[in-house]
C-alpha cells in the first residue's frame, strides 16, 4: 500500500497520473477507469524456468488445492468451512504438509483457490496459470487485471464470498466439456502474465503497457503549481 498512500498524500500526483497497481481495489480508492491493475507476480528464481506447464487434465486426480497463511476477511471463511474435509481431493491447508511441493500440488489440482488476504490481488492466480490450474477467485472489490481485453469467466471460476460453504458444488457443478474450455483458455491466455528478458510481444510488460495506453485518454493533466 506504499505506492497509492504517496499517491493520495500528493493531490496533483493523484489527479494527474495513471497508476499502476497490484493492489487494484475499488474499496480503496483505484479507478477502473484511470488506473492500471496489474498481476502480482512471484518468482523465486528471478524467471519463470520450471514454472510453466503441467499435466493433462485426466492426470489431476485432486479437485481443488490452497495453501497460505490466514490473513484479511476471506481466508478465514474458507479454512473454517474446508479446512480438515474428509474429502481427499479437496486439499485446501493454512500450511503445507511436511515434504509437500507447493507447485507439485498446483499440478495435480484441477482448480486453485486464489483468495484475497490484507490486499486484494495474490500472486496464485498467476502461479496457478503458470501450471495449468484453474483459478478460483474468491475477492472483493478486485479488479482483475487486464480485464479491458481479457474475459476472465472464460478461463476462471468466480466465487462469491457469501457463496464458499458450497465451494465443493459449485466446483463439482463445472461441467467436463466447460472446464476442458477453462483450462484451454488459461494456456491461450498465459502468456500475457508470462515475465520475459528482454520482453517479447504479448507478455506481462506489454500488456501492462497497452492497459496503460487505453487510459491516456481518462487523464486530462491539470496545471500543477510550482512554488
Amino acid at each position: 500500500m506504499v505506492g497509492p498512500k504517496i499517491s493520495f498524500a500528493v493531490p496533483n500526483l493523484y489527479n494527474n497520473s495513471i497508476r499502476a497497481l497490484c493492489n487494484a481495489n475499488t474499496s480503496e480508492k483505484f479507478n477502473p477507469s484511470r488506473d492500471v491493475s496489474i498481476p502480482e507476480i512471484h518468482l523465486p528464481s528471478g524467471t519463470t524456468t520450471g514454472m510453466l506447464g503441467g499435466p493433462s487434465p485426466s492426470h489431476r486426480p485432486l479437485l481443488v488445492f490452497y495453501a497460505g497463511g490466514v490473513h484479511g476477511p476471506i481466508r478465514p471463511i474458507l479454512l473454517h468451512h474446508w479446512q480438515h474435509h474428509k474429502d481427499p481431493s479437496i486439499q485446501i491447508h493454512e500450511y503445507l504438509p511436511k515434504n509437500t511441493s507447493y507447485f507439485a500440488m498446483m499440478r495435480k489440482s484441477k482448480f486453485c483457490i486464489c483468495p484475497s488476504g490484507y490486499e486484494v490481488a495474490s500472486p496464485r492466480t498467476v502461479e496457478a496459470l503458470y501450471t495449468g490450474c484453474v483459478p478460483v477467485l474468491i475477492k472483493d472489490h478486485y479488479v482483475m487485471p487486464f480485464s479491458d481485453v481479457l474475459n476472465w469467466k472464460t478461463f476462471a471460476v468466480v466465487v462469491e464470498v457469501e457463496e464458499i460453504p458450497d465451494l465443493k458444488r459449485i466446483l463439482e457443478g463445472i461441467s467436463g466439456k466447460r472446464y476442458l474450455r477453462m483450462v484451454k483458455g488459461g494456456r491461450e491466455v498465459r502468456r500475457h502474465f508470462e515475465v520475459s528478458s528482454p520482453p517479447r510481444r504479448y507478455d506481462v510488460f506489454h500488456m501492462i503497457l497497452h492497459s496503460i495506453w487505453l487510459r491516456r485518454l481518462n487523464v486530462r493533466v491539470r496545471d500543477v503549481d510550482v512554488p
